[in-house]
């Protein structure tokens, strides 16, 4: 493909998202919606469920990995810090993962571009985890101003309002990841299956319900700080645990993973998109 000819599909696919993004805006609101469809809390579950997950994980897990000299600030706190961005990850691309199943009846009547369905599951992941951020706001000034588990180590600067970068970083991660999936889920579904597995081990191979210290000088370490999952939880970590600017290295390593894997996602979605509808 020469470059007018990739300029010129660039710009089509541009014009269609433009054309499409106030569907893309109802798509996410109806999925947002028909997540806790029938739940008398409703939306509310986004701002309990991750509450709940901490005091159960904290409770059974604090005497083990939160001692001090781990280096762990406030081990509540720590652990919230890193199931937030991984439940999003994790999330997010389940439910992009089988978009297209959901909405086959949808999709076999109606001519929208075929992206809209995956990302509108993302983006709704994303309202969600955006309402549990209140949550975690307000559990972090509870152990700030408590002092409870090491919560005076809790450190406020101004590098807290940047928590939103590896957010964003983990969105487009997740988007790219989400793409692939939902192509892979629609021609092989035993996908969906391996995914949960995969997932499970993803879980203890990040430092979440532990200290990355622990594995100093252990060949493991590299494992998992080579994972960009890891570089985005731990960018999340030094903006509201120590108060610190976000490591350059690290900041640059887990940006440029995110874009490679957008652009791998659009590349492979780009060459079965044609086939899915065939395979519903």
């Amino acid at each position: 493909m020469n470059a007018k000819a990739a300029e010129a599909e660039l710009n089509h696919g541009v014009s269609m998202f433009k054309k499409y993004k106030n569907l893309l805006g109802e798509l996410t609101r109806k999925t947002v919606k028909l997540k806790y469809r029938n739940s008398w809390l409703g939306i509310l579950w986004s701002f309990f469920q991750p509450l709940l997950n901490m005091i159960v994980l904290s409770v059974v897990f604090a005497g083990i990995f939160g001692r001090h000299a781990d280096g762990v600030i406030c081990y509540p706190v720590y652990l919230f810090s890193g199931r937030i961005m991984y439940e999003f990850f994790v999330t997010s691309t389940k439910q992009a993962m089988t978009a297209f199943r959901r909405n086959a009846a949808i999709i076999k009547k109606v001519y929208v571009p075929k992206y809209m369905y995956p990302l509108s599951s993302i983006f709704s992941t994303f309202v969600t985890t955006s309402i549990s951020m209140l949550c975690y706001v307000m559990v972090w000034i509870f152990f700030k101003a408590t002092g409870i588990s090491g919560g005076d180590g809790l450190v406020f600067s101004l590098h807290f309002l940047f928590l939103f970068v590896p957010m964003f970083i983990l969105l487009v991660f997740s988007t790219g990841v989400g793409l692939i999936l939902s192509v892979f889920c629609v021609f092989f579904r035993d996908i969906e299956y391996i995914w949960d597995v995969i997932m499970r081990l993803l879980m203890y191979m990040l430092p979440i319900l532990y200290s990355i210290n622990r594995f100093k000088g252990h060949k493991l370490i590299y494992i998992i700080k080579y994972n960009p999952l890891y570089s985005m939880i731990e960018l999340f970590r030094q903006c509201v645990l120590s108060g610190e600017w976000m490591n350059p290295k690290m900041l640059i390593y887990a940006s440029i993973s995110a874009v490679v894997m957008l652009a791998v996602g659009m590349a492979i979605f780009n060459w079965k998109s044609d086939e899915i509808i065939y395979h519903l």
